[in-house]
């Protein structure tokens, strides 16, 4: 192929395929897809949020598409496009634990097996999605080698996981690893800002917060809510570092009560306030790192002036073992009652 050619394919997929950032990913799959280099398994690694599952069903579209506007580029219009992109095509069957934190189960990998033994409904590949697989109990692993060594033809096997060290060597070694990382926060901000319209100050503060990934600030767009209990649970922790101890006590008495039907909200209270005293403890040691919750960036000065870095680092620790005492359901308003008693107090 002529260079400039090549250079015209690449850039049009990865603006084609719709994707923020993870161009080299982009422009990779595209090539695959475009020329005949596909390989039966892809394994998509990352944290959650950093877009693992959107490449990969675009990677499902660029092959599946049926007007594609170039070789390697979806249309994201067509029937099997759009099907795709809501993972309700005939042709793709979605595994994954129940829910984030379970358990893959062999049963649920045998049932993939079945339906993967039958051609292709109306697609050119039947898509196997295997989302979070670092869920997958042992047997459930060792179950999907099997097709991973001899893959049916016309199928295309799609896995995401947080890392490569999460999987069984023997399911890595099978698969074509694309290693995603989070994007520099000014480009998702950029990103934010020129793709979904979100003003500049706002699409800074998402790309702080989402630690640069994109699906993560995107998600956070979408759910106002979200950020509402984030300033919520802030505001909170700044009342109770000047509240005494009744008041303190008073206030896991409510918590408790509030997530009575579930650990959820009580658990992403203290996922925002650790990630708040990561922010004092930079401050403290003058770091560069950069915040996550940037519009609180005067209270993390504030509070590293305060605290200084032992204390301050001594209450993240105990908010840390907050946490995993809940996840290990200690009672909840016991762990909340002993954490009060070990916070310092602003003056």
């Amino acid at each position: 192929m002529h260079f400039e050619s090549a250079l015209h394919l690449c850039y049009n997929s990865s603006m084609e395929w719709g994707i923020l950032g993870h161009q080299w990913a982009v422009d990779l799959l595209a090539q695959h897809a475009a020329h005949d280099g596909l390989r039966h398994a892809y394994l998509f690694t990352g944290p959650p949020g950093i877009g693992r599952r959107t490449l990969a069903l675009r990677l499902a579209q660029a092959v599946n598409c049926l007007k594609p506007p170039l070789p390697g580029q979806p249309c994201g219009a067509c029937p099997a496009c759009v099907r795709l992109s809501k993972m309700q095509h005939p042709d793709l069957t979605v595994t994954q634990a129940e829910q984030t934190g379970g358990t893959l189960k062999v049963e649920q990998v045998r049932e993939l097996q079945r339906s993967l033994s039958l051609a292709p409904y109306e697609a050119r590949y039947r898509v196997a999605l295997l989302l979070r697989f670092e869920e997958a109990n042992p047997s459930a692993a060792n179950a999907l080698l099997k097709t991973l060594e001899e893959p049916p033809a016309q199928v295309l096997l799609l896995l995401t996981a947080e890392s490569l060290e999460s999987l069984l060597p023997t399911i890595v070694s099978r698969c074509e690893s694309i290693r995603l990382r989070p994007l520099p926060l000014p480009d998702v901000a950029a990103g934010l800002e020129q793709r979904w319209g979100i003003p500049g100050e706002q699409a800074l503060l998402l790309a702080h917060l989402s630690g640069g990934r994109p699906g993560t600030a995107v998600r956070l767009h979408e759910h106002p809510e979200v950020l509402e209990a984030r300033q919520t649970w802030l505001n909170d922790l700044a009342s109770l570092m000047h509240a005494a101890r009744v008041e303190r006590f008073a206030y896991a008495q409510a918590a408790v009560k509030a997530a009575a039907e579930g650990k959820d909200s009580l658990r992403q209270c203290l996922m925002v306030w650790i990630s708040f005293w990561h922010d004092v403890i930079y401050q403290a040691c003058g770091s560069a790192a950069p915040l996550t919750n940037l519009d609180w960036a005067a209270q993390a000065v504030e509070w590293g002036e305060i605290f200084g870095l032992a204390r301050s680092r001594a209450a993240l620790e105990r908010i840390e073992h907050t946490l995993t005492l809940i996840d290990a359901n200690v009672h909840p308003r016991l762990a909340l009652e002993t954490l009060f008693l070990d916070l310092p107090r602003l003056p």
